[in-house]
């Protein structure tokens, strides 16, 4: 039984931890995803995270079915993100048919469904998009799914609460020490209208940061005080900020220490201080073609 779990808005529960098959060579990958999937499965992570994008969601209800755990067990995130929507332009019958391209893919309803970015939209119709979804979960299509959205900036967030009859419960970002000083206003605002923060790119200052800046030496010390590596303390910090946390890895040995996160001790309030100091020295972000546009960084050195 998953026991890091959090409570979004409409009363659903999902597991903090979460296996992504969009990085680490997973993506577009077909056998190697559900591969992965299966033994992130195996080893205890109940929450599989997909993306039209990533090619990837034929292979993730393949992995649950490989792995013998009941579908009802595994929480699905998926993403529309389909290009041709804005190609397109942004109208009712192309939203249904991409959202129904998916659930054929998947063979089954995700449990929560993003919008991958706020450019998948044509431009200035971010809450039409929107209400083109709710339709679905109204009409039975997407009946019982969960919406959310992901690198939403807040005036894309606004521009959504602006229509919503159904409120979205999630936002994923790139989340981890070095972005924590520009995002900390965002997690704020989501506070105040319950939604969810959830990081992929959780790993990112041990794993592309050119030298592991402020943040190593800290992470390494916490680490050694609870037989941790780093990768494991910035895992528990994220979940420990409230927020879903979003990894994958190729290497079953991984995988399987992700999944122990689970049962881990918690981090001190200290300690989370700590890690929280070391970040703000310091902004640098990976994905650079999300939340950057009129979106300003703060005024940080990259090492």
């Amino acid at each position: 039984m998953v026991k890091r779990t959090f409570k979004l808005s409409d009363g659903k529960t999902v597991p903090a931890i979460a296996w992504g098959n969009g990085t680490g060579g997973l993506q577009k990958s077909g056998n190697r995803a559900v591969l992965g999937g299966q033994v992130a499965l195996e080893a205890g992570i109940r929450h599989l995270d997909t993306a039209q994008y990533y090619e990837t969601e034929a292979e993730t209800t393949a992995a649950i079915k490989a792995s013998g755990i009941p579908r009802g067990e595994v929480f699905i995130t998926d993403k529309v993100s389909s290009n041709t929507i804005a190609a397109e332009a942004t109208t009712r019958e192309n939203v249904r048919q991409s959202v129904l391209e998916s659930l054929e893919k998947l063979g089954t309803k995700p449990d929560l469904f993003l919008i991958h970015n706020p450019f998948v939209p044509e431009e200035g119709k971010i809450a039409e998009f929107w209400t083109y979804l709710e339709e679905l979960v109204e009409d039975g299509t997407l009946g019982g799914v969960s919406l959310g959205f992901s690198n939403f900036r807040p005036q894309d967030i606004d521009a959504v609460l602006s229509v919503a009859r159904i409120k979205p419960v999630v936002n994923q970002i790139e989340f981890h020490p070095y972005v924590y000083a520009q995002v900390e206003s965002l997690l704020e605002l989501q506070s105040k209208h319950g939604i969810v923060t959830a990081a992929y790119g959780p790993l990112t200052p041990i794993l592309r940061h050119p030298s592991g800046g402020p943040l190593k030496p800290v992470l390494e010390r916490i680490g050694a005080a609870h037989g941790l590596d780093a990768a494991s303390v910035l895992l528990l910090w994220t979940i420990q900020k409230g927020v879903i946390a979003v990894t994958s890895s190729k290497n079953e040995d991984n995988i399987r220490k992700i999944a122990a996160l689970d049962a881990a001790p918690d981090l001190s309030a200290d300690e989370i201080a700590q890690i929280d100091a070391a970040g703000k020295k310091v902004h640098f972000r990976h994905y650079e073609e999300h939340m950057t546009q009129d979106y300003p960084a703060p005024d940080l050195p990259r090492e």
